[in-house]
Formats: structure tokens, C-alpha cells, sequence
């Protein structure tokens, strides 16, 4: 398999939180977080800032303590090598309403597109498999995404996708920066009191 793809990040996010209802989303830091606010705002966005490598892990906190929602991650190659570790964790955990999209160019985007290790060729799809994940794919065609879509929102298993996408930038479309704001929206739109 190819370092990174050919499909356009901001279409493929785009696609997947189509007619979301309540699906939650967790980004990754830099361009997910930048790619789901494209996609339009949504008090269910969870944006992290910082985090760098702890998006699964925040993924499968609110999976376990939402269990008949739909929990998207969105983050890219860069971060999910950061936090492989994690991988070992939800697989163990096995939460079946919890999805991992890793939006993977084989470049670590945030810091000036040096190639990742995605991107010489560990295959992320494969290491959330050998850690156990019951189901893992690797999309390189964009006609794949709208069962994709499906999948996350019939909830039947864990699962684990990376989707080769274009190592190019896309303008920047910033969330919300206040962690204290983020954090009570997300906390009111899931019916919790907020401090």
C-alpha cells in the first residue's frame, strides 16, 4: 500500500458526518479538528487541542460512558502513531459503538509535512488488527465512505479505518480554542450538568 492517496480530506469528512443525528465526534489535533469544523460546527464535536496521541483513548471514555450513541474519532496518521498504545486498550475494552477514522497522507501535516511513519509504510489498519480490533479496513476510494458512514452508525462493532487521503493543506477552518467552552457544550448537548 501507498503512502498517503489521492482523496480529498475535507470530502471524505464531509461524507461521513452527513445526516450525523447524534453521532459524537472526538478529533484529533490540527487538520481533523480543522476538517470537522469545515463540515460544520455541532455542540456533539468534542475538539481536542494539544492532546497530541489521546484521541482514542478520549473516544473510548465517552463510548463507554454513552453506550447507545454513536462515537466517531477523526484524526490523522501523525496522532494515531502517537497514541499506539491506545490501540491495545480499546480493543481490550471493545467498545461496539465506537469507530476510529484515521485520515492518513503519510506526512505529519502540523509541523511542516514530513513523512510519517504511516508514510514509510506502517500500515495503521494492520496494527489496529494485530491488537486485536474485529473489524479494520484501509479506504482509497471515496465510493467506500458512504458504507463506512453506515457502519459507524449501526454500532455492531468496534472498528478501526484508515482512509488514504491527498498529502495536501486545506484551509484552516479553526474551532473553538476555549477548552472550558468545548467541554460545556459538549457536556449540555449530551444532557450532563455543566460547571
Amino acid at each position: 500500500m501507498s503512502a498517503g492517496g489521492h482523496l480529498d480530506r475535507r470530502q471524505v469528512v464531509a461524507e461521513l458526518l452527513r445526516d450525523r443525528g447524534d453521532l459524537v465526534v472526538v478529533t484529533g489535533l490540527g487538520s481533523p479538528s480543522y476538517d470537522v469544523m469545515a463540515a460544520g460546527d455541532h455542540d456533539l464535536n468534542y475538539y481536542l487541542w494539544a492532546a497530541m496521541g489521546s484521541s482514542g483513548m478520549v473516544g473510548l471514555g465517552i463510548a463507554a460512558a454513552q453506550p447507545e450513541r454513536p462515537v466517531l474519532v477523526i484524526t490523522g496518521d501523525g496522532e494515531q502513531l502517537m497514541g499506539l498504545g491506545s490501540l491495545a486498550t480499546i480493543s481490550l475494552r471493545r467498545p461496539r459503538n465506537l469507530s476510529i477514522v484515521v485520515l492518513d497522507n503519510g506526512h505529519f501535516g502540523e509541523t511542516g509535512m514530513q513523512p510519517s511513519h504511516a508514510g514509510q509504510g506502517i500500515e495503521l489498519a494492520a496494527v489496529a488488527a494485530a491488537c486485536g480490533f474485529p473489524v479494520t479496513e484501509t479506504i482509497t476510494e471515496a465510493s467506500s465512505i458512504a458504507g463506512l458512514r453506515q457502519r459507524i452508525h449501526a454500532r455492531e462493532a468496534l472498528s478501526f479505518t484508515t482512509v488514504k487521503i491527498a498529502a495536501q493543506e486545506a484551509p484552516r477552518a479553526l474551532p473553538p480554542r476555549d477548552g472550558v467552552q468545548v467541554k460545556n457544550r459538549f457536556r449540555a448537548a449530551l444532557g450532563l450538568p455543566t460547571s
